[in-house]
């Protein structure tokens, strides 16, 4: 399995995410430009020029035609996939954290941060069809009054959000009334990504704690508990085959006393129902900060703090791979 390396970034990766269909990959890091690439052998589509400062999060519609960005310049940003040109500038108070498009495209959410006396809060808007009609106006606005949210996602239907936080909390909001409906704290550092399943029927949470737990999505009972030796940067499940494949590494600011092996900045892959490992990738020189699967399946990409993203495709055997318990079925 040997990656493709791409190299577009000149600081560490925070956020990668493939499109639906799965041919274009997105990044961005904590440089100011956010990057889209062709998943199948990495050439650079090209880049969306506007953001001042780090960018933490991004999504892509569902039909492929619209990026939002979340940056530490105090704004979300909407940009035409087409054409790299910008479609909106939402400015706020603090530095953007999350940003989310919601099922249909039709509202998207973004969180900002709670700093210079102001709270952390989710910000609900609409999308509109016609980008010239775009306005800064919020549907609905969601205080959080206890810990800092650092990873947010819609819920099924758009019914609910899913935020995670820097003390380990997760909560589950209402989407429409804002209140908080459940939370819990099963970890004990702050929630570094939160990714679901095909159908949303469940999710993974990952967290610098070194573990990585699997959560109901309706109740929030916890199912699947992954124990490791690092803090756990991302977390993801496959859509195809019962497996996770968890990332992260020693914390950045040690990084440079370490080797590589020592840091342990391996892809780690997991089967999901047995809890047992069954694989490792290795390959970047800092801790992996970002990890996701192909739509099909088919591979998974992921995004350190070295800067590169590497997107590797799964071999033949990987499909053919079963322990002996599933065969008897």
């Amino acid at each position: 399995m040997k990656p493709i390396l791409l190299a577009g970034h000149t600081r560490a990766l925070t956020k990668i995410k493939y499109n639906r269909e799965g041919d274009l990959l997105f990044s961005v890091s904590k440089d100011n430009q956010p990057c889209v690439w062709y998943s199948h052998n990495g050439e650079r589509l090209g880049t969306f020029s506007g953001h001042n400062g780090t960018i933490w999060d991004l999504d892509v519609s569902h039909d492929s035609l619209r990026l939002l960005t979340a940056s530490a310049d105090s704004s979300c940003r909407m940009w035409s996939v087409e054409n790299g040109k910008q479609l909106f500038v939402w400015h706020t108070k603090t530095a953007v954290r999350c940003v989310a498009f919601a099922e249909g495209d039709k509202m998207a959410l973004f969180v900002t941060d709670a700093v210079m006396g102001e709270k952390c809060t989710i910000h609900i808007v609409q999308i509109e069809q016609d980008p010239t009609k775009q306005t800064e106006k919020v549907l609905k606005t969601i205080v959080v009054p206890t810990n800092k949210v650092t990873t947010a996602v819609w819920g099924l239907l758009n019914k609910t959000i899913i935020t995670g936080h820097e003390d380990g909390t997760i909560t589950v909001w209402d989407a429409k009334t804002g209140t908080a409906l459940h939370t819990t704290k099963e970890q004990t550092a702050q929630i570094t990504d939160i990714q679901f399943n095909k159908d949303k029927g469940f999710f993974i949470s990952a967290s610098k704690d070194h573990t990585a737990l699997v959560y109901d999505s309706e109740n929030l009972s916890v199912f699947r508990k992954f124990v490791t030796e690092r803090p756990v940067n991302a977390a993801a499940i496959s859509p195809i085959r019962p497996h996770i494949v968890l990332g992260g590494g020693q914390d950045a600011m040690s990084v440079t006393t370490t080797a590589a092996r020592q840091g342990k900045f391996e892809a780690r892959f997991f089967h999901l129902a047995f809890e047992d490992e069954i694989g490792r990738v290795k390959g970047h020189f800092g801790p992996i900060n970002t990890i996701a699967f192909h739509p099909l399946g088919t591979g998974y990409a992921s995004g350190g703090e070295d800067g590169y993203v590497r997107v590797h495709h799964f071999d033949p055997d990987y499909f053919e791979f079963k322990f002996p318990v599933e065969d008897e079925e």
